[in-house]
């Protein structure tokens, strides 16, 4: 296998400059797509940093599957739809619930390891929202277990060439005489030589995750700046559901630590939400008090700061034994205790962030998105499998089970596609771009439309405030353009732009939807509409609009 990897000496271009399939993103989407694509085609997998920067490599939950004799299909099913408030596609959750079992075997033959019992059996976990036990997990270091085993693959795999440091620039769509507008491939930004590298594909893959760093405050990596949903919009390609941003409850409150998540299983396991006098409050604000679905506890975290003033609460667990809670979350133990916060003694403080968008570019039932050519997988996707609001642990399970779709559908067109002479595609051209001296501009706009944006577009949301958020976005974007085309392209400006994009798309969804559902809370139509039972769709040149039905 060809591989550019880290600090090591890069080649100048990729050695795959037209692979049969060009992946952008290196969480478990991508990889997972790589791998079973790889089988019979070549891969060129692209990566905005190294490989241990992704969202997947970070999830300390696990993979929701049904496993347990306990437990069934159907009740899965009713949790993901229960959790997804009227808006989940039913046939991507049946899909999703009953692939589960068998992709997790899949990766377990990969060389993932889960956490098991003294029996030897999986060790499952409970999370909010879910009815039964479910959740295989690694202790709490899940997507850093999966992460490894992929990525070890990967490397192994002669048919992949893995290039780092590399960031997508935009998509380059090809327009055949009569025939529909095509993605062909990717201008890419190799970060370390400042060139813009064309690369041409068969197929071409998103699969670069979430776009948590719109947020001022986030549980993402830095790399999560929404970069699939803003080149695909751009290409001309659908979103949708852009509304739907989910907040994780409970994110260390310490400023050394940097978008630390406080896993989900601890309340899962017995811990409890209080507020810094002691007094547990979920239970006023739900009838599933701790296990209540996370839109429902960020809010109630995101209500109880406002009413009493405080910064934080706290998520006590000190009822366990300590030796439990060393064992069953040994990252969260030892990552608190370096800020000298003992979680068997102490209850740990917590604050909701920005965690995961439910919206993205729409896909089909094999992960197909509107523009042909182009497809898109993992949390980039909007595939109608988390509706108004993500079930815990359902990310990691679609994001396996479309890569393994989109690779079959991809095998059997394989033959067709390699038949279709290349299209002539442009390099890459600066114009009159020059360096720039003013890069604060750059550093300024970042940090007012993240602000703005956990301001105005948070948690709880009200009509005045998405005007203000709207206004303000689009001096952003004009500023921010005007930028951009008259300086050489850095990844920083490319990250602006596409936060820029994200912003005005999840404030035009916003104010579309005149009602409260799962994870979009406005104070001015605080109610659930069957007016509003859609999606809702964007596309370049045309108006938000409320399309087809979730049912």
């Amino acid at each position: 296998m060809q591989v550019a990897r880290g600090l090591g000496i890069e080649p100048p271009v990729p050695q795959m400059s037209s692979p049969d399939f060009l992946v952008l993103g290196g969480g478990v989407a991508g990889l997972s797509f790589a791998l079973r694509a790889a089988e019979f085609g070549t891969v060129l997998l692209v990566t905005k940093r190294s490989l241990e920067d992704s969202a997947s490599a970070r999830a300390q939950g696990g993979i929701a599957a049904v496993l347990d004799p306990l437990d069934s299909f159907e009740k899965h099913i009713r949790d993901t739809h229960t959790a997804g408030a009227g808006l989940c596609r039913a046939e991507t959750v049946d899909l999703c619930v009953t692939e589960g079992p068998r992709v997790l075997k899949w990766l377990m033959d990969v060389g993932a390891q889960f956490s098991r019992r003294e029996d030897g059996e999986l060790d499952l976990a409970r999370e909010g929202g879910h009815s039964e036990r479910r959740v295989a997990h690694a202790a709490d270091l899940t997507g850093a277990e999966i992460q490894r085993a992929l990525t070890e693959a990967v490397l192994k795999h002669e048919n992949i060439e893995v290039c780092e440091w590399r960031m997508g620039v935009d998509l380059i769509v090809h327009s055949r005489f009569g025939m529909p507008d095509e993605c062909v491939g990717a201008y890419v930004l190799d970060e370390r030589t400042g060139r813009v590298e064309t690369i041409r594909a068969r197929a071409t893959i998103l699969a670069t995750g979430g776009a948590g760093k719109v947020y001022l405050y986030t549980s993402n990596p830095d790399v999560a700046t929404g970069d699939g949903v803003a080149m695909a919009f751009r290409a001309g390609a659908e979103v949708a559901n852009m509304e739907f941003f989910q907040f994780h409850p409970t994110v260390l409150y310490e400023p050394r630590a940097k978008s630390f998540l406080v896993s989900e299983a601890l309340r899962g396991e017995g811990a409890v939400l209080r507020l810094p006098s002691g007094e547990a409050f979920m239970p006023k604000h739900h009838e599933l008090a701790d296990l209540a679905p996370r839109d429902i506890v960020a809010r109630a975290i995101d209500f109880e700061m406002k009413r009493t003033g405080s910064e934080f609460v706290l998520l006590d667990i000190t009822h366990k034994p300590a030796s439990y809670i060393r064992d069953r979350f040994p990252n969260i133990y030892e990552r608190t205790l370096s800020y000298g916060i003992d979680m068997t003694r102490d209850p740990i403080p917590v604050v909701p962030a920005a965690h995961y968008m439910c919206g993205g570019v729409t896909s089909d039932l094999w992960g197909r998105s509107s523009l042909p050519g182009l497809w898109v997988i993992g949390e980039t996707a909007c595939t109608g499998l988390h509706g108004a609001n993500r079930l815990a642990s359902n990310s990691l399970l679609e994001g396996l089970v479309f890569a393994d779709r989109a690779a079959q559908k991809l095998r059997e067109q394989i033959k067709e596609l390699r038949s279709r002479p290349e299209p002539s595609v442009p390099p890459w051209e600066t114009g009159d771009a020059g360096p720039s001296n003013e890069a604060v501009i750059v550093t300024q706009n970042w940090d007012e439309l993240r602000r703005l944006m956990w301001n105005y577009v948070g948690i709880v949301r009200s009509d005045s405030r998405l005007r203000r958020a709207e206004r303000r976005v689009n001096v952003l974007e004009g500023e921010i353009l005007e930028y951009y085309w008259k300086h050489f392209i850095t990844r920083d400006l490319l990250e602006l732009r596409n936060i820029q994009l994200v912003a005005s798309l999840v404030i035009a969804a916003a104010q579309m939807r005149k009602e409260s559902r799962g994870l979009h809370f406005t104070v001015d139509h605080p109610d659930l509409s069957p007016d509003y039972l859609r999606d809702t769709v964007q596309k370049i040149g045309t108006r938000p609009k409320l399309r087809g039905s979730a049912l």
